[in-house]
């Protein structure tokens, strides 16, 4: 089977998986068209945009591609098949992707065949460093493995409060696993990258949230595994999460890239809450992600150190001032010129200051934001139900949480870097995303990131009546995925391979 010339012939759909169906008789078609083949010419203006980016679809035939050509040879083994939707009205070409294939291995197409599917935003095949990387909506899940369906319904906003907060937020990992040492890190895919993570976790914020994606007007898109030096990752984002109004073929949203470490995206969670509470932004919500590919040199290499500790993911959240589930109280940023950790232009891996992250960065600066903001409400750490550290690795944030007072039971729930490894832009926004999970209205949650080069963010939480409500609309949450029994485990030269992506 040949692969390229199928994906040339889908190449113009983008990187949202769109369909258009005719008003008059019903017919759709997998392509954006402005008559009907049925109808002829009185079906002109009569089209209307059909989009499947939320939906599931089923494979109905499928087969194995043993030898893949040129673009697609770091796949590996592959299925490509059939998806159809509305009852086979749309039939469209895709990719199962999320499959470990091994050579001469049997798959048996026809256990496949007939299950349910969702498309997924990946890399479409491999390209040189110096080409922009191509990608698409057209790989697809298996609907009722890893990662259910989530339906997509925007609901009315109705209760304001005083104070901006976060309306809705979602996580996204990979399925595949690495286990050494006695944790366990997430791996992404051969077609996973910081950006295909922005998305998926965008995505799910948005059905959490359940307010219309053309309501953000402002998304900020933190991380230090850009897969460009010169482009922003977040106009992409932006673009396929159809945020803002659409006008023509852009989107009415400021789109900004952000970066500092691991904390690129705790930085910008004051702004983000302080354009949604400035009336004249005209701005009603925005949107924070932070999301990594997290990088380290291979074993025995310098800065080899930090490849038993890097995983890959991250976490979205959305604010505004309507349905609030977590009001933000307040806030305290501390910075300083601490070069513990860095990686120099066109260099490929980081590298660290040994015993220097410790004491003089991650420590010292923690230590500072938690207990200024904490100063300035008068808290003892008795008087918070919850505090989540950034967690670089499994001893750090347990050192600095009983260094600062506080008993396991308030911070054991959001340390999940044993569970998917440092997401970097995205550790601590995973930590808040499992206390969220968990937490009853009423509580006070505390977050300290952290970001090398240094600085800290501290955040002081006060989750709302409306956090029930939407959890409901949850079908997975961050312990769920931690634990989650179609998770796949990698050797460390799968996870090598994996990590290089396409």
């Amino acid at each position: 089977m040949s692969s390229e010339p199928i994906e040339r012939r889908v190449s113009y759909l983008g990187d949202r998986l769109k369909a258009s169906r005719c008003q008059i008789c019903g017919k759709e078609y997998f392509e954006v068209r402005d008559y009907c083949s049925d109808c002829g010419r009185k079906s002109y203006l009569k089209m209307s945009a059909v989009d499947l980016f939320y939906e599931k679809g089923t494979l109905e035939l499928c087969t194995l591609v043993t030898e893949p050509t040129n673009k697609f040879t770091k796949l590996g083994s592959y299925v490509y098949g059939i998806v159809s939707f509305h009852g086979g009205k749309i039939r469209v070409p895709g990719r199962l992707t999320d499959q470990i294939i091994k050579k001469d291995e049997n798959v048996d197409l026809a256990t496949l065949e007939g299950r349910e599917v969702v498309p997924r935003f990946r890399r479409r095949y491999s390209v040189n460093r110096t080409d922009v990387v191509p990608t698409i909506s057209l790989a697809f899940t298996l609907a009722d493995e890893y990662y259910p369906h989530q339906e997509y319904k925007v609901a009315a906003q109705n209760k304001e409060y005083e104070l901006p907060g976060i309306v809705g937020y979602g996580v996204y990992t990979s399925r595949f696993r690495i286990k050494e040492g006695g944790i366990e890190r997430a791996v992404p895919f051969t077609d996973e990258d910081s950006v295909t993570a922005a998305v998926e976790a965008g995505k799910t914020a948005l059905i959490h949230s359940g307010i219309d994606s053309s309501h953000v007007g402002k998304v900020y898109v933190g991380s230090e595994s850009n897969p460009y030096a010169v482009k922003p990752i977040a106009s992409k984002v932006a673009q396929v999460l159809q945020l803002g109004e659409e006008d023509g073929d852009v989107q009415s949203v400021d789109a900004v890239d952000t970066e500092f470490a691991c904390k690129a995206a705790t930085s910008m969670f004051k702004d983000a809450a302080a354009l949604v509470n400035y009336p004249a932004s005209g701005i009603r919500n925005t949107m924070v992600i932070g999301a990594d590919n997290s990088q380290a040199a291979p074993r025995g290499c310098p800065g080899g150190e930090l490849d038993l500790f890097v995983g890959y993911g991250g976490a979205a959240f959305v604010f505004g001032k309507h349905d609030v589930i977590a009001e933000i109280e307040g806030w305290h940023s501390v910075t300083s010129d601490t070069p513990d950790f860095w990686r120099r232009d066109g260099e490929q891996f980081p590298m660290h200051g040994g015993r220097f992250t410790g004491d003089p960065a991650y420590f010292k600066h923690v230590k500072k934001s938690v207990t200024k903001l904490m100063g300035k409400f008068k808290l003892e750490p008795q008087d918070l139900d919850y505090f989540v550290p950034h967690q670089p690795n499994p001893a750090f944030p347990v050192k600095v949480a009983r260094d600062l007072g506080f008993k396991e039971e308030q911070y054991i729930c959001s340390l999940q870097v044993k569970k998917f490894g440092n997401t970097y832009s995205g550790c601590s926004p995973v930590g808040l995303a499992a206390v969220l999970d968990i937490a009853k209205p009423d509580e006070r949650i505390l977050v300290a990131s952290y970001g090398s080069g240094a600085g800290s963010d501290a955040y002081l939480l006060r989750t709302t009546s409306q956090l029930l409500e939407k959890r409901k609309r949850q079908k997975i949450n961050v312990k769920q995925l931690a634990e989650n029994p179609f998770a796949q485990y990698v050797d460390y030269t799968t996870y090598r391979r994996l990590k290089q992506g396409m």
